[in-house]
């Protein structure tokens, strides 16, 4: 037996020859005499065309603690050197004004992205062979019960990740997380950022109940505030009762695109329109689950019947491949609302869209140097 307990983050092993199973169901080594070895190991008889699919150390998908994408865990600051592009979870919903929920969204997204794979087929983009990727754990939020704290604490953290030059990609959440993330993205880039946002919403509404900040309004703030440039701003899927709140969308110069005219033009046009939108500029990829129809996403905050399929999104975010991508977010998952798990495991899917986007533009500007 082990005199010490050995730990490998979220997980204590005591006896000697066990394996552990850490960051993103890797197999991080073998104890031996009471130390970790700095090899891993392989489970015999792996197909190479697995390996291929899955990574150099293959292991069930159920197996092992769940991170995103079963990438590497690095919650702390002094782990995050190398990495490229960071995985986030930002576990607050303080801002909803339907059904709460959403601060459960970042794990029931982890456990259903160990779902995906490590390439993506029609882009052929293979996102772990550009870039260092990494799940930074979530975002310390002390101000749980006070929202203007809350969002402060949360634009604390992201601007410690810009400032590491990591590309945050953030699950959420409800919409109001996606503030905070914009304003530290745009300090550090010194420029208001475009955005390509997918919802039913536009999420440019007034004070509510003498409060700004909720997951209503980010997009307002965010261009009142420098962060978001509304000339470079197109909203795509909107649609619902709530239209007559979007007069800021319209006035501040957005794009905005109605489920209607998304059908009537076709989802090649409506990426030809993002792409004129946000020009070559830095973009922001906002996707809200409530963007596709409630049969896609039934666990969401404020459902709205009629919106695009997962297919049509897929479409849509991999027609973005090649824009100049700083930062990106997934957000209203519920799971509560969601007992089957459909809305966490689209979610996951469009992040891993997004992650895609992140890893083809890092590689894009490694191959111009």
């Amino acid at each position: 037996m082990v005199d010490e307990p050995v730990s490998c983050n979220a997980v204590i092993l005591f006896t000697e020859g066990l394996f552990l199973y850490g960051q993103g169901q890797r197999v991080v080594g073998e104890l031996e005499n009471g130390r970790l070895s700095d090899k891993p190991e392989q489970m015999s008889g792996v197909p190479e065309e697995r390996l291929a699919a899955w990574g150099e150390v293959y292991r069930p998908r159920y197996t092992g603690v769940a991170t995103f994408m079963r990438q590497p865990l690095r919650e702390l600051e002094s782990e995050w050197a190398g990495t490229d592009i960071g995985l986030i979870g930002v576990p607050f919903d303080g801002g909803v004004t339907n059904r709460p929920g959403a601060r459960h969204g970042p794990r029931a997204l982890r456990e259903q992205s160990t779902l995906m794979g490590r390439i993506n087929h029609q882009t052929g983009v293979k996102p772990y062979d550009a870039a260092q990727v990494a799940d930074l754990g979530d975002v310390p939020i002390e101000g749980v019960y006070v929202l203007d704290r809350a969002i402060e604490d949360i634009e604390a953290f992201y601007s410690k990740v810009v400032q590491s030059r990591i590309m945050p990609l953030s699950a959420g959440g409800d919409h109001c997380i996606s503030l905070p993330i914009l304003k530290a993205i745009s300090r550090q880039l010194g420029e208001p950022v475009g955005m390509i946002h997918f919802d039913a919403h536009c999420d440019t509404g007034p004070e509510l109940f003498g409060h700004k900040h909720h997951h209503g309004g980010p997009f307002r703030v965010a261009v009142e505030d420098g962060a978001l440039d509304p000339q470079r701003t197109i909203q795509i899927g909107i649609r619902g009762p709530a239209e007559p709140l979007w007069g800021f969308s319209y006035d501040s110069g957005m794009t905005v695109i109605h489920i209607e005219e998304l059908y009537a033009m076709g989802i090649e046009a409506v990426i030809e329109k993002a792409l004129e939108v946000v020009s070559d500029g830095p973009v922001y990829v906002s996707f809200d689950v409530d963007g596709m129809d409630p049969v896609y996403a039934p666990g969401t905050g404020t459902p709205e019947v009629g919106g695009f399929t997962s297919f049509e999104a897929q479409q849509m975010l991999r027609g973005l491949t090649g824009i100049d991508i700083v930062g990106g977010d997934l957000v209203e998952v519920s799971p509560p609302f969601d007992s089957a798990n459909t809305t966490a495991l689209n979610g996951a899917q469009m992040m891993w869209e997004i992650l895609c986007l992140m890893a083809a533009r890092l590689s894009s500007k490694a191959d111009q140097k």
